[in-house]
């Protein structure tokens, strides 16, 4: 059941992806424009809202990328006991939340 949860977050995290990638599109067309068009974008991406979707965007970003390395794995034709399928699910949901968390507070503790 985990792992079918997981099969079909893995294809919602590759639509967000798609949308984030929109949004970095955005962002350096902006920069592109002109400077005050890039500091309004800026201004947007910096707020509550656009911090929250930013967070979503990395979470969805590190947690399609552990989906992709759990593939990895099977395509070798490894970890299909139902022990390691649900160990791997587990390992990929603890996993992307601790490293976005991880990276985010490395990013807050450097910029200050």
């Amino acid at each position: 059941m985990l792992s079918m949860m997981m099969s079909i977050l893995h294809r919602i995290t590759g639509i967000v992806l798609y949308a984030g990638v929109l949004l970095l599109v955005w962002w350096l067309t902006a920069a592109a424009i002109s400077d005050a068009y890039f500091d309004f974008v800026s201004g947007l991406m910096a707020s509550w809202l656009g911090r929250i979707v930013l967070l979503g965007f990395t979470w969805a970003l590190i947690h399609h990328a552990l989906g992709g390395i759990r593939h990895f794995i099977w395509d070798t034709g490894k970890g299909f006991e139902l022990k390691t399928v649900e160990a791997l699910v587990r390992a990929n949901l603890i996993g992307s939340v601790v490293l976005t968390l991880l990276l985010w507070s490395v990013a807050y503790w450097v910029r200050g």
